[in-house]
């Protein structure tokens, strides 16, 4: 399995972990039902999407200030939608604390986006992931 259909695996958990508004013990019985649910049976995909929805649940209140931090004045997280709560969410970390490259983590958010999100999505979620690579600066360290 490709990183981008793990990618789009553990945007959909993420996705239902957000909707369902889980706590952290409960969210690794999710994690472990989905994977049972799905057949995932890949070792680099179960890291992965572990590594996703561990790492989301420990930076959480970081990520969430970073996604608020670059909403229009007057917006709260509350506000958008879970489908691109999650997909920001994924993005983040994988931007953040995991060191992707950003042009890859962006270009796969928005086509989350397009297939997920509403007809504002795609542009909704560019904005917001661009604006948080020029607030923490991270084309500078990509490119150095």
């Amino acid at each position: 399995m490709k990183r981008t259909a793990a990618r789009e695996l553990a945007f959909q958990l993420i996705y239902s972990l957000e909707v369902q508004k889980i706590d952290a013990e409960e969210r690794k019985e999710g994690l472990a039902l989905f994977l049972e649910n799905n057949e995932i049976e890949e070792k680099q995909v179960i890291q992965y999407i572990t590594d996703a929805v561990e790492g989301i649940t420990k930076n959480e209140d970081e990520i969430a200030e970073l996604i608020a931090s670059n909403l229009k004045e007057g917006w709260e997280l509350s506000r958008v939608s879970k489908i691109n709560i999650a997909i920001l969410k994924l993005a983040v970390y994988e931007m953040v604390f995991q060191k992707l490259p950003y042009k890859v983590v962006i270009n796969e958010g928005v086509e989350l986006a397009k297939n997920y999100g509403d007809d504002d999505s795609k542009a909704f979620v560019n904005g917001i992931l661009a604006s948080i690579v020029k607030q923490l600066n991270l084309a500078q360290t990509t490119e150095e």
